[in-house]
């Protein structure tokens, strides 16, 4: 019995999710370069096929391979993508081992382009984790394993991702929420679907690839939680795949291929396999990714000593990241007495004291206010004359203690690897054995611990992290004449490229927001567990708001969160450091950079470095719906982008020539669609607008 080629079904799939990601999710890129990758792919195929004299033009699997790439690799050069695609292709032909290609052609092509440059990047974030998008991904790739008799390497990795998940938050002592975010991820379940699946590379037999997915998950894990490293299924789907010819020596079976007749010997085979993996697994995945746990779950939290409450409403972080290297700068919000205050946040290495510093609150400002986002004005010109100068202005919003009982701290398990004071600071490195152990020594020592932060606590700990503890050393405070509590920086060298906002939400009531300031060589920073999307830009609005803007842009924020969810990380700036366009500020000098730890400029006070590029990242959050901490990862894309808001101020005029009635005309239209785009972005109710004033010339006046 012939049945229907399996690839139409991948193609379908496919076609429908890259859709779907295009319109809804705003992929942001174009048709043309999906059409120009979908072209290269048929094409490179096509040579390939004659040069290797095959009978048969298989157009459809280097459409996979083309929409596969279509799926997950990014650049801002076209030409890289379309390199990738040719070696997607071409390796089909040329690494073999009898007859059959050694790697899957699209993770094949994404490693080496990862490996040879930075200016390719796979945005594993893209795709969310709303349980609605994954249970959609989900149905689209079983019908597509199914009709390919390839489930059971599917399921099996899905199971083995699972199972080391669920093991990491029960040694963690994390709540479900967390493993359930991951698996929810859409990128790991098209991997799962569309990727491992592929049954022109993996083994034969049906042992063989649940031997095969299983190791697939594990070296993905190790890459993923031992290296700290992106992409690591990806990575470790690369290096399995030249074990496959071992697996099919040991493990022989019938060869698959696409066009092959179902016998009745397959047919029973394959019969037998849908009782043992799809109805049992089906559910599971109803489960996991329908119905997901609410989570009881800024880079630390701030506990008070006494009865003093504290609440960390919003925080500004500035990241400068080089490799491993990374320069972390944190200030607060926090307004009360400096007796009360301290700082707890788990970082993934020791600390010396030179690796902390404290910096000038100034610095992160002039920052912020350069990326902060901003009004452009505009008036119109005299629709009677044939040319007038256009005025243009920018406008910015304006946005260690005592170290206690050194025996008593280690009969609970607590270390106190380091004391050093810096400026008007106590700091204490801390490390223990044990979240409870740590939580009696703080509670001994006077500070008060939000309830739910020992759970917190001992996941950090299990990961091998230490804490940073900083407290106001008063004497210090009035001989240095400090008034205010400056932002405090340390330095460390480790793959971890992450926030650990979870300590945020142990004493939040409600959502905060956070602010990342992110420097690197690189390009655009952005989140792999998270979607990062962009703000509304270059919108016109009523002029009305210009004295406004702070009110307008947090309701224009919070609409925009509610429309995602609460699940999404926002792109508010992202620019080279060296120039902007309109400047709301001036870029910051090489010395402020390096205040903040960019370590790789020259001193002077000259402009920005052409090698720094800032990204700004906003995003309000909470316990339930950001579970997990942030993940991040340096991109190569230098596209520049601000959150940027247009007023245009009408003219006045009283000249009565057919251009300026026509104007009038025109300026109520302009003016009702500011109106209507304003309330579309913050969810305010739409304002009439009057009609515009028509200045005609009396009769007399004509005379």
């Amino acid at each position: 019995m012939q049945q229907i080629d399996p690839r139409w079904w991948q193609i379908a799939s496919l076609s429908s999710l890259l859709l779907w990601g295009t319109t809804v999710l705003g992929f942001g890129a174009s048709p043309f370069r999906f059409a120009a990758i979908l072209a290269t792919a048929i094409l490179t195929q096509l040579a390939c096929s004659h040069l290797a004299r095959l009978p048969v033009f298989e157009w459809k699997s280097a459409l996979i391979s083309g929409l596969g790439l279509c799926f997950l690799l990014r650049s801002n050069a076209l030409w890289l993508i379309l390199l990738g695609v040719v070696i997607a292709i071409t390796s089909k032909f040329v690494i073999r081992w009898r007859g059959k290609h050694i790697f899957n052609p699209t993770n094949f092509a994404m490693v080496v382009l990862l490996a040879a440059t930075d200016r390719v990047w796979v945005s594993a974030g893209q795709w969310g984790s709303a349980a609605v998008l994954a249970f959609l991904i989900a149905c689209a790739g079983v019908t597509v394993v199914q009709r390919s008799r390839r489930s059971d390497v599917t399921f099996a990795f899905l199971i083995a991702w699972t199972a080391l998940q669920l093991v990491r938050a029960l040694w963690l002592g994390d709540p479900l929420s967390i493993p359930l975010h991951r698996l929810e991820n859409g990128a790991m379940l098209i991997f799962a679907f569309f990727m491992i699946s592929d049954p022109k590379t993996t083994p034969d037999s049906r042992l063989g690839r649940i031997v095969f997915a299983t190791v697939v998950a594990l070296g993905g894990f190790w890459i993923q939680y031992g290296l700290f490293r992106t992409n690591g299924l990806l990575w470790s789907l690369a290096a399995s795949s030249p074990f496959v010819p071992l697996i099919d020596r040991f493990l022989p079976a019938g060869r698959f291929h696409w066009n092959a007749p179902v016998s009745s010997t397959t047919a029973t085979s394959h019969s037998k396999e849908a009782p043992m993996f799809r109805p049992a697994l089906s559910l599971l995945l109803v489960a996991v990714l329908v119905f997901p746990m609410s989570a009881e779950a800024f880079c630390g939290f701030y506990v008070a000593k006494g009865d003093a409450s504290l609440f960390n409403k919003s925080s500004q972080v500035v990241l400068v990241r080089d490799g491993d290297r990374t320069v972390l700068t944190m200030a607060s919000d926090y307004q009360g007495d400096p007796r009360e205050f301290a700082l707890v946040v788990p970082v993934p290495s020791f600390l010396e004291k030179g690796q902390i510093r404290v910096v000038e609150k100034s610095v992160i400002d002039h920052l912020d206010a350069f990326t902060a986002p901003r009004l452009v004005e505009y008036h119109d010109s005299d629709p009677c004359m044939i040319a007038m100068l256009r005025q243009e202005m920018a406008i910015a919003p304006t946005a260690a203690p005592q170290a206690g009982n050194a025996a008593r701290a280690k009969s609970l398990g607590v270390t106190i690897e380091a004391s050093y004071t810096v400026a008007e600071y106590d700091i204490l490195i801390l490390s223990a054995k044990e979240s409870r152990g740590l939580e009696t020594w703080l509670r001994e020592n006077d500070y008060r611990i939000p309830d739910g932060a020992s759970e917190v606590l001992g996941s950090y700990i299990r990961q091998n992290l230490r804490f940073f503890v900083a407290k106001v050393n008063l004497g210090e405070k009035e001989r240095l004449g400090v008034k205010w509590l400056r932002p405090i920086q340390v330095a460390y060298e480790s793959p971890r490229f992450m926030l650990p906002i979870r300590l945020g939400t142990v004493n939040a009531r409600g959502a905060q927001d956070l602010f990342v300031y992110a420097l690197t060589r690189t390009g655009r920073v952005e989140t792999t567990n998270y979607r990062t999307v962009r703000l509304p830009s270059d919108v016109d609005l009523p002029v009305r708001i210009r004295d406004d803007f702070g009110s307008f842009y947090k309701a224009m924020f919070t609409e925009q969160v509610r429309r995602e969810r609460m699940q999404a990380v926002f792109v508010e700036y992202a620019w080279d450091m060296a120039w902007c366009d309109p400047c709301a500020a001036d870029p910051l000098s090489a010395d402020e950079l390096r205040k903040l730890g960019v370590f790789w400029t020259g001193s002077g006070d000259r402009g920005g470095a052409q090698d720094v590029f800032v990204t700004r990242l906003h995003v309000r959050y909470d316990r339930e719906h950001f579970p997990d901490d942030l993940v991040l990862q340096e991109t190569g894309d230098r596209t520049n982008f601000q959150a940027r808001y247009v007023l245009r101020h009408a003219w006045k005029g009283s000249d009565d020539c057919p251009a300026a009635r026509e104007y009038r005309a025109e300026l109520s239209r302009r003016q009702s669609r500011e109106e209507r785009t304003l309330a579309a972005l913050t969810g305010w109710p739409v304002r009439g607008v009057e009609p515009a004033e028509v200045n005609q010339r009396k009769w007399w006046e004509l005379w």
